[in-house]
């Protein structure tokens, strides 16, 4: 029987923290605190006691839509960048690498051009992973940002590493004839 339950009738004694009703004392409910006697109990005339205590079923704790979102994104993801890689072999290529790649460019009736140039940056996002290259177009200095897994690169060969000690080679921009090979 649980702490503050007395439904004996044979017992002439009415307990301290109970109230005598009907032949039975009532049920008590334990208040929550701090004290320096015994138990302290209250009970509880205002309360039907004919109504039984209802116990709520535990709550049930779901994720945040946008976080099981970013998870099933962060799946698709990898898929697809194993899908593509399965299709085609892509190099790795970092900083300080001088690449050399055939790039369809849709602007121009899909025509193939060849570009030259030395990767200043990369930034890995998965399947939106980009390189800049750098490369000098009529002694003018030339930026352009590529997708790695972009279908209208149809090839990249890597022609030379050079030995670099940054992740960023923003540096090439003042002096480009630094790691021209």
């Amino acid at each position: 029987m649980p702490i503050g339950m007395n439904f004996d009738v044979q017992s002439p004694i009415i307990p301290r923290d109970g109230v005598q009703a009907y032949g039975f004392c009532t049920r008590t409910l334990t208040v929550r605190g701090f004290t320096t006697v015994g138990t302290a109990e209250v009970s509880v005339e205002d309360e039907d006691s004919s109504s039984p205590m209802v116990e709520h079923p535990p709550r049930i704790k779901f994720k945040r839509p946008d976080k099981t979102a970013r998870h099933i994104m962060n799946i698709l993801n990898k898929e697809a960048v194993d899908k593509v890689r399965t299709e085609r072999t892509i190099p790795d290529v970092q900083p300080g690498c001088i690449v050399q790649m055939r790039v369809q460019v849709p602007e121009n009736k899909r025509r193939e051009s060849t570009l030259k140039g030395i990767v200043i940056a990369r930034r890995n996002a998965g399947i939106a992973t980009t390189f800049r290259l750098r490369r000098l177009v009529a002694g003018v200095g030339v930026e352009s940002v590529f997708p790695l897994y972009s279908p209208n690169i149809k090839e990249i060969k890597i022609l030379d590493r050079k030995k670099v000690r940054r992740a960023k080679l923003y540096y090439l921009r003042d002096r480009m004839n630094a790691l021209k090979k």
